[in-house]
């Protein structure tokens, strides 16, 4: 084999080769037009409010030689619980992306600019959801399915998640994969180093009741 076919074959042989994929084994959140979401909770609906101060929003991106792991430290939102049922209920969330954490800082850097998030034209994330359904894939309490805005996009997505009704609280737990490149995030990486399309996602969240 010559060494321009070497070259060109190599980068194949190690994505093969390497089974890096952060959303192996996770729901996948397929991506589909946006779907109308109420204007407003429902009278009478209890409003549940979280922050980065009680919650965790994480995520896992990968390449061909390594993954990484980020997450977000400025979001705020709300679950609006409407007479105890939360098939009635609705969840929303604000993430500020400019927030995104990651080991090294380089490749903080870089995600947050137009290759990847572009943080200064988009500042903001936005998820509000259209609809709680009983039960989910992997063993989940529930289907959560709404809107992600994201880089400018907008789509319906739709992930398995387990929601209690504790007191005061309501708790979210949820780790599904969604593909960056439904959002426009195309960057594809180095020709010998390719960034994994999908990219894997846990919430941790604990509403508390507002007032």
């Amino acid at each position: 084999m010559t060494k321009s076919a070497l070259l060109f074959v190599l980068p194949l042989l190690i994505a093969t080769g390497c089974d890096n994929d952060p959303g192996k084994g996770k729901a996948k959140a397929a991506a589909s037009a946006p779907v109308a979401a109420p204007a407003a909770a429902p009278a009478g609906a209890v409003k549940h409010s979280f922050s980065a101060a009680d919650s965790t929003l994480e995520f896992i991106g990968a390449k061909v030689t390594g993954s990484h792991d980020g997450s977000f430290k400025e979001f705020t939102g709300s679950v609006d619980l409407v007479e105890g049922d939360l098939t009635k209920s609705s969840v929303n969330v604000e993430i500020k992306m400019a927030s995104l954490a990651i080991e090294p800082e380089k490749l903080a850097g870089h995600l947050k600019n137009s290759d990847f998030f572009d943080v200064e034209k988009f500042p903001t994330a936005k998820f509000v959801s259209t609809s709680v359904k009983a039960g989910g894939d992997k063993g989940a309490s529930h289907t959560v399915t709404g809107n992600l805005t994201m880089r400018g996009t907008e789509k319906s997505i739709s992930f398995p998640a387990t929601i209690k009704v504790e007191g005061d609280t309501v708790s979210v737990n949820a780790e599904f994969a969604i593909n960056r490149k439904d959002f426009g995030i195309v960057y594809p990486g180095k020709p010998d180093d390719l960034i994994k399309d999908e990219v894997a996602i846990k919430l941790t969240i604990a509403a508390k009741k507002s007032g």
